[in-house]
């Protein structure tokens, strides 16, 4: 396993008279602006380097509630699909078109086993494999089904979620039982957001845990609790192919920890959002969602996930048809555009950069660290799997269930220096060094040993 590496601010920082330009009003025609994509890492369809390295992990693509007894067609990683339920409940994910004559499987038909093209009855398994070419010689069939296959890919159903494996067959992981998928007393419940962008612009906002205090809090109306609006301290952690933000605020006489969690390539988890406040005392609480960030091609989004209602979750109370969408970004997703002008929430600012955001045109601060992190840590895999050695998965650094570190803790530290950012990132360090000291424990002895520790924290704080 590879060190962790404990990187608080450590990272992109802007020194005083450091820049010397001549700064001018009414700049428009001076200013040029770069048109290069960074297509590394942003466009992810079959045959590109970032297509081939998210290839090699499970995604979800459906809500199980949503499909009934006729075939969906759906597009992933740029892939056009179609999904269906057989009549034996046997899922099957294939490609769109009939080899024969290329007619679209979403007019297909269920059977018993596979579906059949409704053009001239070809019947295929969930596997791809050919099951019958009607009003053919027996012998003619026998060759179309020794040298022809329709496009198939392995699923998985789990808790109201379908996800799909599109690599190659070889290098098919394991599905990754993270411990958060089996939490006591926490509902699990599915939903799906979709962006009009470019995946990794939804991806960036969990490691750009600032906007929290500007986006949800102090720009439009208060989307969140208040708490949110607090800057506070932050610092980034990086372990394997996890990238950690911890936000650290005070709120009264209580310090607030906030983690925000990548697991690459795009599995995501955050504090909760309306649980938590910073106002009342939280030991280890957990992730408002358990998300992926799913590419359907280079300019479209879909986040599946299950919003998580308990008592290390969000309140049941929000457990309601737009309860999710809350949870999301503070909004919902279908309202007027007056509305989406004047309460932005995360689609709008993740749209509003374009279909596909110029990375050459950004200027990254101290903040956007986390940004920065997780970029280099994206290339740095496509480039060694474009080099032929396969990516970092979970499933093979740790053992099941798979430990995750999202979530809130509040802990009663009254104030008693004037600048706390130092103090706050001690006890960020502190903090996520004790949640990886357990990993590999039982869920029951993580709780004990990280609610005690933050206890510990707590009394030696308050001599």
């Amino acid at each position: 396993m590879k060190s962790d590496k404990l990187l608080g601010n450590r990272g992109l920082s802007i020194k005083k008279n450091s820049t010397d330009i001549n700064l001018k009003g009414f700049s428009g025609y001076e200013l040029k602006h770069s048109k290069e994509i960074d297509d590394e890492i942003a466009r992810i369809g079959p045959g590109t380097k970032a297509g081939e390295y998210f290839r090699r992990y499970w995604h979800p693509i459906f809500i199980s509630s949503e499909l009934g007894d006729l075939p969906v067609a759906i597009k992933i990683l740029g892939e056009e699909l179609v999904l269906f339920r057989d009549q034996s409940l046997q899922l099957g994910l294939v490609h769109k078109h009939c080899p024969h004559r290329q007619a679209s499987l979403e007019f297909g038909i269920c059977q018993k086993t596979g579906i059949s093209c409704c053009y001239h009855g070809w019947h295929f398994d969930v596997d791809g494999s050919i099951l019958e070419v009607p009003g053919q010689p027996e012998h003619t069939q026998d060759f179309i089904k020794q040298k022809v296959r329709l496009g198939a890919y392995p699923t998985h159903e789990f808790k109201g979620l379908i996800f799909a494996y599109l690599g190659p067959i070889e290098k098919k992981p394991e599905f990754p039982n993270y411990d958060s998928l089996d939490f006591d007393g926490m509902e699990m419940v599915p939903y799906k957001a979709p962006f009009d962008c470019n995946w990794l612009q939804v991806l960036d906002a969990i490691v750009d845990p600032i906007h929290t205090s500007f986006l949800h809090s102090n720009m439009s109306r208060q989307q969140f609790s208040e708490g949110f609006g607090e800057v506070g301290q932050i610092d980034f952690f990086e372990r394997d192919n996890w990238i950690l933000g911890c936000n650290t605020r005070r709120v009264g006489d209580n310090v607030w920890f906030r983690v925000n969690e990548v697991v690459l390539p795009n599995f995501t988890q955050a504090g909760a959002a309306f649980a938590a406040d910073g106002t009342r005392q939280i030991l280890y609480g957990r992730s408002s969602f358990t998300r992926w960030v799913v590419p359907v091609d280079d300019e479209t989004t879909i986040c599946y996930a299950w919003a998580n209602f308990g008592e290390r979750g969000d309140p049941q109370e929000y457990n309601t048809p737009e309860g999710p969408e809350l949870i999301e970004q503070g909004e919902i997703f279908d309202r007027p555009y007056e509305q989406r002008q004047r309460f932005p929430a995360d689609r709008e600012a993740c749209e509003g950069m374009g279909p596909i955001n110029i990375h050459k045109n950004e200027n990254l601060l101290a903040s956007d660290q986390g940004v920065a992190m997780m970029r280099q840590k994206i290339r740095e895999q496509i480039r060694s799997l474009d080099a032929g050695k396969e990516p970092l998965k979970v499933t093979e650094l740790k053992d099941s269930p798979i430990p995750t570190y999202g979530g809130d803790s509040v802990i009663n530290i009254p104030s008693s220096v004037q600048d706390e950012n130092d103090f706050f990132s001690k006890l960020a360090h502190e903090f996520i060094k004790i949640q990886f000291e357990v990993d590999g424990k039982s869920e029951k002895e993580r709780v004990e040993i990280v609610t005690n520790k933050l206890k510990e924290i707590q009394s030696r704080e308050n001599p």
